[in-house]
């Protein structure tokens, strides 16, 4: 699993859903490029992984199955996707429904946002001077951002372009993504 990418691990947990499956089927289903798809599977073959079927008649169309190795990362995949899982759900415990409509919205917002501004230099500072948001529904000049928001700005603010992207990511995943039980 050491030499596992997140990626290679999606790819997998994707054949196991649907195998025998080929590699479009996977693009479409899963958001991968068919490029992508393509070098995965094959770094996959070459560590015994998956193994390939072709079709007789059929020199194009090639299907992925998971070798008992596959299933076995296959499941340790799924396992720690139930045991973060749990944790956020645990850390989410802390937050009553009006504190998380509001980051849900925020982080909604957030992936929607160009972190490039357009706009000229004084229309960027009089937004940086502009009052924070307010919870939805709630009067914008008796409302105050919360104290965990706070302290989430604060943590996006440090970040790097590309830890930024991996916090885009995770919120996307966390916040956006349906999850079957």
């Amino acid at each position: 699993m050491k030499e596992m990418t997140v990626n290679m691990l999606h790819v997998l947990s994707a054949i196991g859903k649907l195998e025998p499956v080929n590699g479009i089927t996977i693009s479409k289903q899963f958001g991968f490029s068919k490029g992508n798809v393509s070098k995965i599977t094959k770094r996959l073959a070459e560590k015994q992984i998956i193994i390939l079927e072709y079709i007789p008649d059929n020199k194009k169309e090639i299907l992925f199955r998971t070798t008992s190795l596959g299933k076995e990362i296959n499941t340790l995949h799924q396992a720690l996707h139930t045991q973060i899982d749990i944790g956020v759900n645990q850390f989410l415990q802390r937050y009553n429904d009006d504190e998380l409509r509001f980051l849900v919205n925020v982080f909604h917002e957030t992936l929607q946002a160009s972190w490039f501004p357009m706009e000229s230099n004084e229309d960027s500072q009089a937004l940086s001077k502009s009052k924070p948001k307010s919870i939805i529904g709630a009067d914008p000049d008796k409302a105050t951002v919360p104290n965990e928001m706070n302290e989430v700005i604060e943590i996006l603010n440090k970040l790097d372009s590309r830890n930024l992207k991996k916090a885009k990511a995770i919120l996307s995943t966390v916040f956006f993504s349906v999850y079957e039980d």
